[in-house]
């Protein structure tokens, strides 16, 4: 598959990809754990069919100490035995906050109270953040046709 279009060749699309990336560091830096943050930017790239970021989640994943067997079952976490309640929290607010337009009324007020009974303020706003950003970064890879298979690990720092 060829690349459409080259965000890092356009000074426009560049600086913005840029900065919409650097405002994903307070993420990182949050008391969200790492390994939550990754599930999610995994199963919401699952769900948009983004493989460049699922390539690249699964990879940071790995580096980061992140099992194959819970990378493998992510796409299936509902059946899987290996998640926590709070991952599965996450899990399931970053599906419907994925899937707006398959829920007419967007995220239920059940998916918020599970996911606000396991992480605090902070993880929550981190974790809402995180949904957001990767729904957008996805999108923008889907759209430009951005391949998958060649990201190593800490690429982008």
């Amino acid at each position: 598959m060829d690349m459409r279009y080259d965000f890092f060749a356009n000074p426009v699309s560049s600086t913005f990809l840029k900065q919409l990336v650097s405002s994903a560091r307070p993420l990182v830096e949050s008391s969200l754990p790492a390994s939550t943050r990754e599930l999610v930017a995994l199963r919401v790239s699952q769900i948009n069919g983004c493989g460049f970021c699922v390539d690249m989640h699964t990879k940071d994943a790995v580096a980061a100490g992140e099992t194959q067997q819970r990378l493998h079952l992510v796409a299936v976490w509902r059946e899987a035995t290996v998640f926590t309640d709070s991952e599965r929290a996450a899990l399931e607010l970053a599906e419907e906050g994925t899937r707006l337009a398959d829920a007419a009324g967007g995220v239920s007020d059940e998916v918020w109270a599970n996911a606000a009974k396991h992480f605090d303020e902070d993880q929550l706003g981190a974790l809402i953040s995180t949904i957001a950003v990767m729904n957008a970064l996805n999108r923008l890879n889907v759209i430009t046709q951005r391949p998958a298979g060649d990201y190593q690990p800490g690429q982008f720092g």
